[in-house]
């Protein structure tokens, strides 16, 4: 039998892993996976050792305070490797925790293939020497990473972005629209101001006093912000008792819901101001004319550059889009570039300028067609060849 060690370590990659999984289930229906992992991994059959929860860490005091349980994860997880000695271990994403085990057991004999590469074409280029150690082969998203790992002379394979296939490549806004009761005919700019209290905290101001600006200017418009989680909503409706804004619109998550609320809200809207993240690359696939915005804190800033010795990134650009298209098709503005005049003017260009809007709609489904592979496929194949 086919055994696979398998680490998860957030909920985007439990979701992943279990897409891994079902592609592996397909072409070798004895595989037996193990190791750690969420909710989405548990269903699809994987023997937990540790629920991915306890690896769940957001930002560097909480990985401080969680460093003597995190430490304990990670010694009882390499000890059941190294005893049970699985044909094979992936890592999906968390690097911090993966790359570490994977340098361990990958000296034990024991192949190691990394799903998600760390952004190393965007911060600390040097981490690629700790990859190089650490992996047999690595699983990447995007095809501009390919030639990153070909130049150090470490195997790996594009496969993809699970997301591509997930998300239509024709989105209808007229039916998203009326999953949330707005009106067909009204311009529609979604507010995206991050899933974080921290960007919620310096973000939202700046995106509702936006929003006001371009209420004055356009009294037909409406606005739509999603929560992700009962915390964000409340945050987000007391920064609206300061900052009141007519026909906004805030929706909450709902768990029985076929897809983030997100989706919905960005599905609907004819535009989307939002913060640097994921968000960008799925307001992308959804063809909707972006507007990105994004503002550390000083302290926190000082801490990234600190870390990486990095004052920005290698990348002309922060968000993905930009990245994947090697141009601008998203403005950005970013630390003090982010003001209201600013995003007033991109958000007033991506609701209203027709000959813009169909050029971003023109070059999304042309990146979101070169995203769309049968990603779990691809995965579980390379896996396999390894175990």
């Amino acid at each position: 039998m086919t055994r696979i060690a398998l680490v998860a370590g957030e909920p985007s990659g439990d979701l992943l892993a279990a897409r891994v999984v079902q592609g592996l289930q397909r072409q070798t229906p004895q595989a037996s996976v193990m190791g750690i992992g969420g909710p989405a991994l548990k269903q699809a059959g994987q023997e937990q050792w540790y629920d991915l929860d306890a690896l769940s860490v957001f930002g560097y005091v909480d990985a401080l305070k969680r460093l003597p349980t995190l430490w304990r994860i990670f010694q009882g997880t390499k000890r059941r490797c190294l005893r049970e000695r699985p044909n094979v271990f992936v890592g999906i994403d968390a690097p911090d925790f993966n790359l570490r085990l994977e340098t361990q057991l990958k000296a034990a004999g024991i192949p190691t293939v990394q799903f998600v590469s760390p952004s190393i074409w965007a911060w600390r280029y040097e981490r690629i020497h700790r990859i190089r150690a650490a992996v047999s082969h690595m699983l990447v998203l995007f095809p501009f990473e390919v030639p990153l790992y070909e130049k150090e002379g470490i195997p790996v394979s594009y496969v993809g972005h699970p997301l591509a296939q997930e998300i239509p490549l024709e989105p209808d806004t007229q039916a998203a629209r009326q999953t949330l009761g707005l009106a067909d005919d009204a311009p529609i700019l979604a507010l995206l101001p991050g899933s974080r209290a921290s960007e919620i905290k310096w973000l939202a101001p700046l995106f509702l006093q936006s929003a006001q600006r371009i209420k004055q200017a356009y009294p037909q418009i409406q606005f739509v912000i999603p929560a992700v989680n009962p915390a964000r909503e409340r945050e987000l409706r007391q920064w609206l008792e300061q900052y009141p804004i007519e026909d906004v619109h805030v929706f909450s998550s709902q768990e029985a819901a076929s897809q983030p609320i997100s989706w919905t809200v960005m599905q609907a809207a004819d535009a989307v101001l939002l913060a640097s993240g994921t968000a960008a690359l799925e307001g992308m696939m959804f063809k909707k004319p972006l507007v990105i915005a994004y503002i550390l804190s000083p302290w926190m800033r000082r801490l990234m550059a600190w870390q990486s010795g990095q004052q920005k990134p290698y990348t002309p650009w922060v968000g993905l889009p930009n990245i994947l298209a090697n141009e601008e098709i998203a403005p950005e503005f970013l630390q003090e570039e982010a003001t209201v005049p600013n995003l007033f003017k991109a958000c007033e260009q991506a609701l209203f300028d027709e000959a813009y809007r169909i050029r971003v709609q023109q070059k999304s489904l042309i990146l979101h067609q070169q995203l769309s592979l049968d990603t779990a496929a691809l995965a579980a194949q390379t896996i396999l060849d390894y175990a």
